[in-house]
């Protein structure tokens, strides 16, 4: 696919632009689904986190808010770096 050239959809799909992050991240308050319940991936690890972080962990959060809050806990403990 390295030959293929541009074409004018290109623009408006982030599918086909050549830096791979740039769809895979995003901002939570504009994800599509975020306002949804957590998933079961993100509970259980936000639950190691807040168990490690010697926090509340709230089953409530929306994946969103879920996500937000594993990226404060992972700075907090130290996890989820590279």
């Amino acid at each position: 696919m390295a030959d293929r050239k541009p074409t004018s959809d290109d623009a408006e799909n982030p599918k086909t632009v050549p830096d791979p992050a740039s769809n895979t991240i995003k901002d939570p308050d504009d994800w599509t689904t975020g306002d949804e319940a957590m998933t079961g991936a993100q509970a259980s690890y936000l639950k190691t986190l807040s168990e490690e972080a010697k926090e509340e962990f709230d089953p409530s959060l929306s994946k969103a808010d879920a996500s937000k809050r594993i990226d404060e806990l992972q700075a907090k403990t130290g996890r989820g770096r590279s």
